[in-house]
């Protein structure tokens, strides 16, 4: 379980970056469409996208709204059968982050502002799930449980 648990957390990573290129491609397929006299209005919503980058809008659309989110809950449970310290406070700092990021990427269509925040919390959520992997690895757990298990030694007690 603690395999699935490092994988699932890696695969948010990989995702989250996965994000952030997508819309950095789409946004310079944006910028270039319009620079080249193209213009963006509602009707552009309707049919095929005016231009190619315009992908990178539906993949970080798609991956933010549906996979990302399932992966997280996967995690989440999966967090309860990993025998590793803190799996689970990881897990739902990863959960309650994407919660928050979902909400801050549907908000900010109406409140541009919250954009940025969107940008600040896929950092904060990159790093809890690149823990929540690190946290499990065979040598931490191996030495937390050495910790828990070592007998104690009173202090000034000859060893």
């Amino acid at each position: 379980m603690r395999i699935a648990y490092r994988i699932f957390s890696f695969a948010i990573c990989a995702l989250v970056a996965l994000q952030a290129a997508s819309h950095a491609w789409a946004s310079a397929g944006l910028g270039l469409y319009i620079a080249e006299g193209g213009v963006v209005d509602a009707s552009a919503q309707e049919g095929p996208p005016p231009f190619a980058e315009a992908l990178g809008f539906m993949i970080h659309g798609m991956n933010g709204m549906f996979v990302i989110p399932a992966l997280a809950i996967l995690l989440f449970i999966f967090s309860f059968f990993v025998k590793a310290p803190r799996a689970v406070a990881f897990a739902g700092g990863v959960l309650a982050l994407v919660a928050l990021q979902v909400t801050l990427g549907l908000f900010g269509h109406s409140i541009p502002l919250l954009g940025f925040l969107h940008g600040i919390n896929a950092l904060l959520l990159f790093m809890t799930a690149l823990l929540a992997g690190l946290n499990v690895s065979k040598r931490r757990v191996e030495a937390a449980a050495a910790a828990v298990s070592a007998p104690s030694v009173p202090a000034g007690a000859a060893v």
